[in-house]
């Protein structure tokens, strides 16, 4: 009786896993798509890594929830989707000047690209600590606070971001689901720096 009792708990705790893995596969779906306006990704990453939450918590939420979370979030969030895309665009001049030869290029692209990829990460923690109401800028300062404070859980918010990045460089489609492995990333980092 006792192995039979065994022998379900571990297989109720295998769906779980199984239930939790599919759902940061649907919600990488929901955030592409959300995200298609490209102003609109912290939002929807917003709205992806409140879904987990709720998911994980055991509450109800779906595609209703997500889409009524993602346009509350990009009511401020689509300002810091254009400064993102505005960094970008500022790394793109910086790069063109790095190859132009300019005296010191090599350094400055390289200051570049780190604080591009800081400032990523501290949207993605602001975006992930989102709630109802809060306002972004709010949420990007007390992000870039937790990014220095906490470089374990920013490297590995920057591993998810690459592997983002690769699996798009490699096939295309295999990007869309990955992003929400990165969702779930930002939410354990975000649950493990409230337990701390």
């Amino acid at each position: 009786m006792a192995t039979k009792a065994r022998t379900q708990a571990r297989r109720t705790r295998a769906m779980d896993r199984f239930a939790l893995f599919s759902e940061c596969l649907l919600v990488g779906v929901w955030i592409a798509v959300a995200a298609l306006p490209l102003f609109t990704f912290p939002a929807a990453f917003a709205a992806g890594t409140r879904h987990l939450r709720r998911h994980l918590d055991g509450e109800q939420g779906g595609l209703r929830a997500f889409a009524a979370d993602a346009l509350s979030a990009a009511r401020g969030g689509w300002l810091v989707g254009a400064a993102v895309w505005a960094a970008g665009a500022l790394l793109w001049l910086d790069l063109a000047a790095v190859r132009a030869g300019l005296p010191g290029g090599p350094l400055v692209g390289a200051v570049g690209i780190l604080a591009l990829i800081g400032f990523l990460v501290d949207v993605l923690r602001a975006a992930t600590c989102w709630q109802p109401g809060a306002l972004w800028r709010t949420l990007l300062a007390e992000a870039g606070r937790e990014t220095v404070r906490d470089p374990a859980g920013s490297l590995l918010l920057v591993c998810g971001m690459a592997v983002v990045a690769l699996s798009g460089a490699m096939i295309l489609p295999l990007a869309v689901p990955v992003v929400g492995a990165v969702a779930a990333a930002a939410t354990a980092v975000h649950a493990r720096r409230l337990s701390r």
